[in-house]
């Protein structure tokens, strides 16, 4: 049915292990953070449920080595008001009151349009975290070099004379270098 759909409105329909967080293992790594939060919050196993808010909460508002921000940043462009906050106001809770409407949706239209720079930044920050792992845990890393499509018998024979080097992947015809 949702082959027919796609074909009627020529849409093309890919699977994609990004969004699949079952495939790449995402789940199971936020799953596990989740329960060491509540198993650190609870006594009595059996009042988990009570917990999962305040984990959740806990979860998404603590920054990230890998971006530098937190979840809750990321997604809405804003830091998050502590539930203590709603209580006893503090200075940013009181100056956002005090703002006119007027000038409170130009202030959050701003910060929406600074939004994809904050998640670019993120962005760099985290391939800037990988190159620091990669070297702190001595992984060789890998480039790729496109190859013309008359040089590409030579290159394999090259690529599977010396394994060690190199690897040749026929379907994208790109040579990669380990180096």
């Amino acid at each position: 049915m949702v082959k027919e759909v796609c074909a009627k409105f020529k849409i093309k329909h890919h699977n994609s292990a990004l969004y699949r967080l079952k495939m790449n293992g995402a789940i199971e790594a936020t799953n596990k953070n989740i329960k060491r939060i509540i198993e650190k919050m609870t006594d009595v196993y059996k009042d988990w449920h009570e917990k999962l808010p305040i984990a959740l909460h806990a979860y998404r508002t603590t920054v990230r080595t890998f971006t530098g921000a937190t979840l809750f940043f990321l997604v809405y462009g804003m830091q998050a008001v502590l539930p203590i906050e709603v209580e006893i106001p503090s200075l940013r809770v009181l100056k956002e009151v005090q703002v006119e409407e007027a000038e409170w949706v130009d202030t959050r239209y701003e910060q929406l349009n600074l939004m994809e720079e904050k998640r670019l930044t993120a962005l760099c920050h985290g391939q800037l975290y990988q190159k620091r792992m990669m070297r702190a845990y001595g992984k060789k890393e890998q480039s790729k070099i496109s190859v013309e499509t008359d040089s590409k018998a030579a290159i394999q024979k090259i690529a599977n004379s010396r394994l060690c080097l190199f690897s040749w992947k026929q379907e994208d015809s790109t040579l990669v270098v380990v180096g």
